[in-house]
């Protein structure tokens, strides 16, 4: 029993949070200026926890921090952990107040990121009873495709806006936002530009496509529009994919509202494709736990229930692209 009591002893918070940080870090000396510590007091904190758990937690014979499978279990399990207690924080506070403490919102690359600085200017412009802004902090991450819902899953996220194909999770609750409808455009110097539409498989297939890379870390990544055997350039944003196809880097599809004034001015051409419209239902997705929602994610699931408001999220592109 006094074993197991000491291993609970030496996976305290702290501890987890120092294996975090060494682990992101890559080093022990970058974990030290991090946590404001000195290098050796930091090694001296490792070799208690190893010592306390009877395992090796980090190669010795590598120079970098190097973590041994032990280590990375325990690192795996920590920031699991650590999510835990911040949700047990995040609960009591709501509980005590009826305000979350923090509320981290994902959103899809192809989101209108316009509309939903709109939403958070909203947000902080209400007020409590006391005549104060709410004290919920807002987060926002973006992410793509199938990151997007594993931010929710994994309990990185509260709030997911534009979810483009929801697995089933009992833990999440999900409804649809509306159709994103995309637009397959080029270049007008691109050799596609000047061909007959629609542009079959064949055609389309012999040109590098744009395309946006998934951002989802352990889910499989869903990848949209690539034939077989195509050269892709891979992009991290809507945006970068807008800029390589204005340059006629390639051709591919983005959301309609992107490309829109781009079309109406020359600096690119939309052509109809063997697929004929293509279109995507996009979801809002919120972690459920079964009882009422703290009131800051209610006052976002009430605004979404508004069709403007979702229409908003999908269209209304124009004059912010981040």
């Amino acid at each position: 029993m006094t074993q197991i009591q000491d291993k609970r002893r030496a996976l305290t918070p702290e501890a987890l949070t120092m294996m975090d940080t060494i682990a992101r870090t890559g080093s022990f000396a970058a974990a030290a200026r991090e946590m404001g510590r000195v290098p050796s007091a930091l090694t001296y904190s490792v070799r208690q926890l190893e010592d306390a758990l009877d395992v090796l937690l980090f190669d010795r014979s590598s120079r970098q921090a190097v973590l041994t499978s032990a280590g990375q279990e325990l690192l795996i399990e920590g920031r699991r952990l650590l999510q835990e207690l911040d949700a047990v924080a995040n609960r009591v506070r709501r509980i005590a107040t009826g305000w979350e403490s923090e509320l981290t919102m994902v959103v899809d690359d192809a989101i209108a990121r316009r509309a939903v600085f709109d939403l958070m200017e909203a947000f902080y412009a209400q007020r409590c009873e006391d005549g104060t802004a709410p004290p919920t902090r807002l987060k926002l991450r973006v992410e793509v495709l199938a990151g997007t819902w594993e931010a929710l899953l994994h309990g990185e996220a509260d709030l997911a806006l534009g979810v483009p194909a929801p697995s089933a999770s009992s833990s999440i609750h999900c409804e649809p936002a509306g159709d994103l409808e995309f637009a397959f455009c080029v270049a007008p110097h691109h050799p596609l530009a000047a061909l007959p539409e629609p542009l079959t498989a064949a055609q389309i297939a012999e040109h590098r496509i744009v395309a946006v890379a998934d951002s989802a870390r352990m889910l499989t990544p869903i990848t949209v529009g690539l034939l077989p055997g195509q050269d892709v350039l891979t992009m991290p944003s809507v945006a970068t994919k807008l800029e390589a196809l204005l340059r006629g880097l390639g051709c591919g599809s983005l959301p309609t509202s992107v490309v829109r004034r781009h079309v109406e001015a020359g600096r690119l051409v939309r052509k109809a494709t063997y697929e004929g419209r293509r279109a995507s239902v996009m979801h809002y997705a919120w972690r459920d736990s079964g009882q009422a929602p703290g009131r800051g994610l209610a006052w976002w699931l009430e605004r979404l229930r508004n069709e403007t408001t979702r229409r908003a999220l999908l269209e209304q592109h124009e004059g912010l692209l981040l």
